[in-house]
């Protein structure tokens, strides 16, 4: 049990896929597969079936002797290094369980990992190994506050951000600690304890069958598990009783009031609605259209049964999901489907971590379970989770501007959201803050109610691109609330 906030509902596991080692001193090798004749054949050949409601592949990463990241043409061009096995780890490439996200995790949540996390992923459908990606690995930030049950729970785990890297049945990972030390005769920062990738297969759609087959027509064939020290084992198959019919049933009736039961969307009512929170003012936007946990397919029973709630919605930090831009909105249910897996499953948290997600094409998602009316207590800001909410778009905005129908809806999002609890999105909030590294535990903190995850931490996060457009977002969400 988590202290007196939540409780316990199968505690988290990522499933283990067992896959040979063929090991020579320090270095981890695996031969490439042999070429095949046609990229259909290939995929045929080696394509294990989609799980119909998702899987989890962990897989340790070991020594490397060969640390220099290739190029997609050469899988076993012969490279020389100097690097100590304590500051590079990773595997070589081979094949794997489907999957469409990839993300790095190790033990400790308290532990950095100071240097670089690459992969390459070969696609199903045509048997090609990508370029080298690199996953963002800051990823602490985004997480439940130090002090809280969630933090405390002992299944949380260090990890990078995910990466959405589409229909994949092949991995090839390179973790490299910072050589910097290096230069003054310094061995490097050692690379954290318990390493491991994870490989996140979202499993079908809703609308899909639930019988999924593979490429070749055969059935599908759960992936064998086997438990991370310190988890349960992860119940095979679809949950089954009355506890998982349960789960799903008060998720949806979090909700109640706004949409029937088991309903896949809120929809939007096209007028102002009354407000009911005590003290909130009367300048609310009206409400946008949201799909529910139901619609875009979150499978209840990963998540800890109970909610957790602060008193109020004080302001919103926006967010950027690091998984990149390359996804369709059509694929927008399966990018969620599968950070919530790496959330609960790899990561260990609770629930999804951000209370709000929005895709490229401006559809709104309600994320962590609770109410989308509701004060839901996220892990999105470390050190300012409390009554606050996170909002994620679903992309990379470093480098590549924000749609503007991605704009649009945090504007309709906040101007609704933050009008229930009176907060006027132009306006400035005094947050106190629970740790973040750049803010001190017990500091006073003055923001914009709809502020970006770099003004609470030290990060890249929303983006310089996302960033940088929060000023117009206020303005509009403001004017739709007619102020």
């Amino acid at each position: 049990m988590r202290a007196l906030l939540v409780t316990s509902l199968g505690v988290t596991c990522a499933a283990a896929l067992t896959l040979p080692l063929a090991v020579s001193g320090s270095a981890t090798s695996v031969p490439d597969p042999a070429p095949a004749p046609a990229p259909a054949a290939a995929a045929a050949a080696r394509a294990p079936a989609a799980e119909p409601r998702g899987s989890t592949q962990s897989l340790p990463l070991g020594p490397l002797a060969d640390a220099a990241p290739r190029t997609s043409g050469e899988p076993t061009a012969p490279r020389s290094s100097q690097a100590s096995s304590a500051t590079v780890r990773g595997l070589s490439p081979r094949d794997a369980h489907r999957f469409s996200l990839v993300g790095v995790v190790w033990d400790d949540v308290d532990t950095e990992l100071h240097g670089t996390v690459q992969v390459r992923t070969r696609a199903t459908a045509t048997g090609r190994w990508s370029g080298w990606q690199d996953l963002e690995t800051h990823n602490a930030d985004h997480a439940a506050d130090a002090g809280s049950a969630e933090r405390g729970s002992g299944t949380v785990h260090g990890s990078t951000a995910p990466l959405w890297v589409g229909d994949s049945d092949g991995v090839d990972v390179r973790v490299r600690s910072d050589d910097t030390a290096s230069r003054d005769g310094a061995d490097s920062a050692p690379l954290p304890e318990g390493l491991r990738v994870e490989l996140v297969d979202p499993g079908d759609d809703p609308a899909r069958p639930s019988g999924g087959t593979s490429v070749t027509g055969a059935s599908a064939t759960p992936v064998s598990s086997s438990p991370k020290p310190g988890t349960l084992p992860e119940t095979a198959g679809p949950p089954t009783g009355a506890a998982a019919g349960l789960a799903e049933t008060e998720s949806s009736a979090a909700d109640a009031g706004l949409t029937p039961p088991g309903a896949t969307g809120i929809p939007a009512p096209g007028t102002a609605e009354p407000v009911d929170q005590a003290g909130a003012a009367s300048y609310v936007g009206p409400r946008p259209g949201i799909v529910t946990r139901k619609g875009w397919g979150a499978d209840e029973s990963l998540r800890e049964r109970t909610f957790a709630y602060t008193s109020t919605v004080k302001a919103a930090f926006v967010h950027h999901s690091a998984t990149g831009n390359n996804y369709t909105c059509a694929e927008a249910p399966s990018v969620l489907r599968s950070i919530y897996r790496y959330h609960v499953q790899s990561s260990g948290w609770r629930d999804f971590g951000y209370n709000f997600a929005i895709d490229k094409c401006g559809n709104i998602y309600e994320g962590r379970a609770g109410g989308v009316t509701k004060a839901v207590l996220g892990a999105h800001t470390l050190g300012f989770n409390t009554n606050t909410m996170g909002i994620v778009v679903l992309g990379t905005f470093t480098s590549t501007n924000p749609p503007t129908a991605a704009l649009n809806a945090i504007s309709k999002l906040t101007a609704w959201k933050l009008g229930l609890f009176g907060r006027d999105p132009k306006g400035k909030v005094t947050l106190v803050s629970g740790g973040s590294g750049k803010y001190a535990k017990g500091t006073s903190v003055k923001l914009n109610v709809i502020a970006g995850h770099r003004d609470g931490f030290a990060t890249e996060c929303p983006g310089i691109r996302l960033y940088n457009k929060l000023g117009t977002v206020r303005t509009t969400a403001a004017a739709l609330q007619g102020r």
